[in-house]
């Protein structure tokens, strides 16, 4: 049995777990070399599934989380790094990139979710696994790529959300009312009346008893009248 698009996920998850603690050590080399065959896995589980047949919403909801931690991990790592070189307010910046990374996910989510598209932007996860790299290979860069991944996030995640206002804007065509369908309820209560007759209705029961009584009562009276 081959590996399947499930294993080349959970390789990815592990060489992303990987990465991220040898960035933390301060290994960067390792770790570029690491965040770039964990990228690979990320490249072929679609085409796997695809040929293999199996690819399911399963699949795909499995892989899109196991980005989404992946992303957490490596920046964590960046975090870690350097607040351990530069202190803490440089950590913030990686930290702050997650956060923007993770609004971008979630709007294309919720989008997708109320039947809307939310995809494309300056800063999608190719670049941003692009971007890391480069400052993995280049320490001196790595700050300044941050800021620029920061900025890049943010107006992908504007982007994103003008779109998805634009399209929730434009009424959408509502479906076309057909003839009125007397409910369940009713249809019942109408074979039940049908059944019963003229009499099942209330009012005419009412009318037909009192009329009955008037009579009776009429009845005893000239009895009375006509009585020797």
């Amino acid at each position: 049995m081959g590996a399947t698009a499930d294993h080349l996920t959970v390789a990815g998850l592990v060489l992303a777990v990987a990465t991220a603690v040898a960035v933390g050590a301060g290994r960067l080399g390792l770790g570029l070399a690491l965040l770039i065959a964990a990228s690979l896995p990320d490249l072929l589980d679609g085409a796997v599934a695809k040929a293999a047949g199996t690819a399911s919403p399963r699949g795909a909801f499995f892989d899109s989380v196991a980005d989404r931690v992946s992303d957490s991990l490596v920046l964590g790592g960046l975090a870690w790094y350097l607040a351990s070189r530069h202190g803490g307010h440089a950590a913030v910046l990686a930290l702050a990139v997650l956060a923007a990374s993770t609004l971008v996910s979630y709007e294309r989510a919720r989008a997708g979710s109320l039947g809307f598209t939310a995809k494309g932007g300056l800063m999608e996860r190719g670049e941003r696994v692009f971007a890391i790299g480069v400052g993995l290979a280049f320490s001196w860069l790595l700050v300044p790529v941050l800021w620029i991944m920061l900025v890049l996030t943010v107006v992908t995640a504007v982007q994103r959300f003008v779109m998805v206002w634009r399209q929730a804007s434009v009424p959408r065509p509502t479906a076309p009312v057909g003839r009125w369908r007397p409910s369940r309820v009713e249809l019942r209560w109408r074979s039940w009346r049908e059944a019963a007759g003229p009499s099942a209705q209330p009012g005419a029961r009412w009318r037909a008893r009192r009329q009955e009584w008037l009579g009776a009562r009429a009845d005893r009276r000239r009895a009375r009248v006509t009585r020797p």
